[in-house]
Formats: C-alpha cells, sequence, structure tokens
C-alpha cells in the first residue's frame, strides 16, 4: 500500500501501488517522500472518507514490530532496528580512552561524579529505543489517518526465566544467599579451575568471565566461573567458542592443552545460560514509552505478550516475526489480506551522525580531524539517492542511502541489500534528506 497525502499535507486513506502509478502518470500526484513511499495530491480533496486506521506496536530491545490495519486490509508492516548495543559501545570505549589519558596526564585533577539524574533518567543506549519508537508513531500519524495506537505491554520475570521451577520466598533468596561471589564460586567448584582442573600448577584462582566485559559479558553470576591465572591469561578477551577453535590447533601430546579442550568443550555442551540483558531492556523502559506515547495520541490502548503469542498461533496463524507480532497486538482478525507483491519495510536507526571531530587511536589520543563541513557536493551521509552510471562495472540505475567521501566517490548501500563503491558525486540525484533511519525491503514470512 502507497499512502497519500492531500495537497494541503493532511493524511488520506492508503491507496493501492497500481492506482497510485496512475495518479503520478496522470499528473494527479507528485511524490511526497520515497521512504515511506508518499504521495501527496495536486487538488485538493473536501470531506474525504477516511477510515479508522489502527497502529501496533510490539516493542523489543533490539528490534520492534510495526503495523498498520484496517479490520483484515494490511496497509503497512515494518521491522525497525535499533542501535542500542552501538551506543554502548561507543559510550564505553570513550570511558576508556578518558580513563587512559587521565592516567597519562598527571597534573589532571580527579573528577568525581557528583551530578544527579532525573526520576525518569534512562541509560543512553535504552532511551534511544523509546526516541525511535515515539518517533516512527509521530511520522506514520502523519501519513496515515491512524485513529488508535495499541502497544504490548511486557513484563519479563527473570528469574522464571532462569528458573521455571521458581516459587514463593526463593524469589527473595536468590543464588548468592549466604555468600559473596568470589566465595560462592570457590566452593562450587571445589578451588579448582574449570579450565585446566589444577593441570597448570598455577594456585593463583581468579574470578573469570566467560564472555569476557569487553565483548558485552555481564557480571552475572552465570557468566562467572573460577580460572587459575594461567588459563585466564591465556583465554585473553576471547569468548569460549573463539579459544575452543584455537586450543584445536596446540599439540595435543601435551597433556594442558588436551585437558583445556575436554573442559572448555564441556562448558560450552552444558547447558546455555539465558541472556537477560535483552528482557531487561524492555521491562526499564516500558512504562516511559507508554508516557510518552499518551503525549502524541490521545487513544492509546495496551495488550499483553500473551494474548499476542495467542493471537498468533491460535487465532491467525502466522510465523512468529516481529511485524507478524506486532499486527497480532491486541485483537487479531483469522485472515489478513495482503496486495500482490507486498513488501516489508526494515528501517535501521543509524544515528545522524557525530559532532566529535577528533578522531582517536587506540590509546584515546588525537590522530586525525575530520572535515567540519558534512555536506560534500551537495550531499550529507544518509541522503537517499537515486544513481545513473552510465559505464564501468557499476554500470546501471540504483536507489540507494549514500556514504560521502572528501574525495568526491561515494559509497552506496542500497535499498535490496547491495553495496556499490567508488561512484562520483555527479551521477547522483538527491530523492531525500537523510534523517537518522536506514531503508531496505524484506519479503513477507
Amino acid at each position: 500500500m502507497v499512502f497519500v497525502l492531500n495537497k494541503d499535507k493532511t493524511p488520506l486513506n492508503p491507496c493501492h501501488n497500481g492506482k497510485a502509478k496512475w495518479l503520478l502518470d496522470n499528473n494527479y500526484a507528485v511524490v511526497h517522500k520515497i521512504q515511506p513511499f508518499t504521495i501527496r495530491l495536486k487538488k485538493k480533496v473536501t470531506n474525504p472518507n477516511l477510515k479508522d486506521y489502527t497502529l501496533k506496536i510490539d516493542p523489543g530491545s533490539k528490534t520492534t514490530g510495526l503495523a498498520i490495519n484496517n479490520g483484515s486490509q494490511v496497509a503497512f508492516l515494518a521491522n525497525l532496528h535499533h542501535r542500542a548495543d552501538t551506543i554502548k559501545q561507543n559510550l564505553q570505549t570513550r570511558r576508556e580512552h578518558r580513563r587512559f589519558r587521565r592516567s597519562q596526564l598527571k597534573y589532571r585533577e580527579k573528577r568525581f561524579d557528583n551530578r544527579k539524574r532525573g526520576d525518569n533518567w534512562l541509560p543512553p543506549s535504552v532511551d534511544s529505543i523509546v526516541n525511535n519508537i515515539k518517533t516512527w508513531v509521530q511520522r506514520l500519524k502523519k501519513l496515515c489517518p491512524i485513529s488508535k495506537v495499541v502497544v504490548e505491554m511486557v513484563r519479563f520475570d527473570t528469574q522464571k526465566m532462569q528458573n521455571p521451577e521458581i516459587e514463593g520466598i526463593e524469589y527473595q533468596q536468590g543464588t548468592l544467599q549466604g555468600y559473596n561471589v568470589r566465595e560462592y564460586l570457590l566452593y562450587k567448584h571445589n578451588h579448582t579451575c574449570q579450565y585446566c582442573g589444577g593441570e597448570s600448577g598455577d594456585p593463583v584462582l581468579e574470578v573469570e568471565h566467560k564472555i569476557p566485559s569487553s565483548r558485552g559479558g555481564t557480571d552475572s553470576i552465570k557468566n562467572l566461573t573460577l580460572s587459575c591465572k594461567t588459563c585466564n591469561q591465556d583465554k585473553d578477551n576471547r569468548t569460549l567458542k573463539e579459544w575452543l577453535q584455537d586450543l584445536k590447533e596446540q599439540d595435543f601430546r601435551k597433556k594442558l592443552p588436551k585437558v583445556r579442550y575436554k573442559n572448555v568443550k564441556q562448558i560450552l555442551e552444558s547447558k546455555v545460560d539465558i541472556s537477560l540483558k535483552d528482557a531487561g531492556r524492555v521491562n526499564s523502559y516500558r512504562y516511559k514509552l507508554l508516557d510518552q506515547l499518551k503525549s502524541i495520541c490521545s487513544n492509546i490502548e495496551t495488550s499483553t505478550g500473551a494474548k499476542t503469542k495467542y493471537n498468533r498461533n491460535q487465532v491467525a496463524e502466522l510465523e512468529k516475526t516481529h511485524y507478524f507480532d506486532a499486527l497480532c497486538v491486541g485483537t487479531a482478525k483469522q485472515e489478513y489480506s495482503f496486495q500482490k507483491g507486498f513488501k516489508v519495510l526494515s528501517i535501521k536507526a543509524t544515528g545522524r551522525g557525530t559532532r566529535q571531530r577528533t578522531l582517536l587511536d587506540k590509546y584515546g589520543f588525537p590522530r586525525a580531524y575530520r572535515s567540519r563541513n558534512k555536506y560534500v557536493d551537495n550531499f550529507k551521509t544518509g541522503d537517499l539517492v537515486k544513481a545513473v552510471i552510465p559505464k564501468g562495472k557499476n554500470k546501471g540505475v540504483y536507489f540507494a542511502r549514500v556514504s560521502t567521501r572528501k574525495s568526491g566517490y561515494f559509497r552506496l548501500d542500497c535499498f535490496n541489500g547491495s553495496k556499490v563503491d567508488g561512484v562520483n558525486s555527479k551521477y547522483l540525484n538527491l530523492l531525500q534528506r537523510g534523517a537518522g533511519y536506514s531503508y531496505s525491503f524484506e519479503d513477507i514470512a
């Protein structure tokens, strides 16, 4: 379906792709926006008969599902991919660089964290998820006559996820009741290194992360184990799978590599610990998301994850995807109608660039500087363009998101997922200014 705007830019009912093409070919409409594709009528329609469309949201930690429907007719499906992990990694890198620089510059006074946080404060990585969803609700309301918004309010029971049989007072006690972390690991593993079983002969035992902190591992007791100093240093910041691959190439005629390989493989083959990072994110921002949506929409309904699952499996019988989950939030129909060639829009949050002009080396000290001007030949990274390349190995027509280079030869990230590098800016035509998102299409499941 194609979104349609009146001459005064008020939303009208979405129309079929064929009708939109006819309106454009006969000069009754113009292209208003490329993504999501929207046309605008040249003559104003008075007293339009608007239908009641519902926007449904399935919030997630990495991907949020969006759906717009009117009864059984589906007008729009999308996956909104967040950049929370990227933001967290950027903040971690910045913190490490600052600490290293302060350790090298002895004259700098110590800086104490005396800043206050508001009552509704969320980590920047989590707050970006709320902002992404809010932004797209506002954008879609400008393109489609949405009369109601339905959002799934799910709360994950993190203790139940780890132990399905937990009940009663066990919720209050926890795994470490009566122990500190080091004491618990020493008792659990009988004062023995879990990688070599004491074969290295190193008496120094350390608390070790299975997934290193530098690779996103948490300090949860599920991610901690006991290791001798020798094994801990040999593992370095690799994951267990990466270390296991390196252990395969070592000489098994020696006992230490053989024992390490056997024990690491056994740890990987044992019960996989459930990561609670994504569940924690959703639990932390759900109420703030609801408050933000109430500030821009008057008609808000909430639903539960159990009802969504029932609608998807028992009522509509759809595949497990984020956009189908969104379609099944609240009430669901037994059958949904999709026009021929229906595509799912994949929206990826990329950000609007950075204000930081200084490029740093691995130690956090300046090595180069970015250009002050973000525009190169009137193009900026993130703009949507049409490229008509008349010759060469990349000859053809492309619709893509552009990444600018100071040299004037840009990279194209095409809507079909392919990439084209080294395209001269003179072959590009601007279609839409970048707004912090990139787009591609998926076939419906």
